[in-house]
């Protein structure tokens, strides 16, 4: 090796050398502690302050450059009412939360709620959402029970009918409360038949007496059983039905 080729590897292995060490110099500049932090997003059941408390935990500690984003974005996922989180760095010290958030549209089981994709999440501390019928029903059942919600709304809004509740029992016997009233058992067959069986007796003259009834059973294999207010419940077991 020549000494000019000697000398022009060394001037090299300098000039990466001094690179590195000012890559380094400049990163240790950047890596600011985390100063600020922005919410936005069009929130409308959730507030700025309750998200900062939810969120400033995950930061604690963290720094400018050396912070996880993805890793930062899935824990903020977990906090309650978050349906999709982005995040963007500002100069020189500051982190950006664009929050989306959970639309929802019945509540589900004990203190929960469900999105219209079917999925549950948590209401924590928020009590008011507004008019929402109450749902029920096996883990991982919400788009089943809430897509049934939707087909039967429809056809009690015929009859000028709301469904206030509609329950997924665990052996699948389905079962609806109307106008926060009384309720129909429709068990878990031949769901369309019982209900066209329901709808034609309330045209012909069940609605008259719609005070009075406590219970509508429609799991026998023809007509339909009222239960009374005032009656003693005799009900039979026909959840199988």
């Amino acid at each position: 090796m020549t000494t000019a080729t000697s000398n022009r590897l060394l001037g090299l292995i300098l000039i990466v050398a001094l690179l590195v060490a000012g890559g380094r110099t400049l990163w240790v500049w950047l890596d600011k502690p985390i100063e600020r932090v922005s919410i936005r997003g069009d929130l409308e059941y959730v507030n700025a302050g309750y998200l900062q408390d939810q969120l400033a935990p995950l930061i604690a500690g963290q720094s400018w450059l050396s912070v996880d984003i993805g890793q930062l974005r899935s824990e903020a996922l977990e906090v309650p009412w978050l349906k999709d989180v982005r995040l963007s760095r500002r100069w020189p010290d500051a982190l950006t939360f664009e929050l989306y958030e959970q639309r929802p549209v019945a509540w589900w089981n004990d203190g929960f709620l469900l999105n219209a994709q079917g999925e549950a999440f948590a209401a924590g501390p928020i009590s008011n959402v507004g008019d929402k019928p109450w749902l029920a029903g096996p883990q991982g059942s919400g788009s089943e029970v809430l897509a049934y919600y939707d087909a039967l709304k429809k056809q009690f809004s015929t009859l000028g009918m709301t469904i206030t509740q509609l329950r997924l029992e665990p052996r699948g016997a389905w079962r609806v409360q109307l106008d926060n009233a009384f309720w129909i058992m429709l068990g878990r067959t031949d769901l369309d038949m019982r209900l066209e069986r329901f709808m034609t007796a309330w045209q012909r003259g069940l609605s008259e007496y719609r005070n009075d009834i406590r219970y509508i059973d429609l799991r026998y294999p023809n007509g339909v059983s009222v239960a009374w207010h005032g009656e003693n419940d005799t009900e039979d077991d026909k959840s199988e039905q």
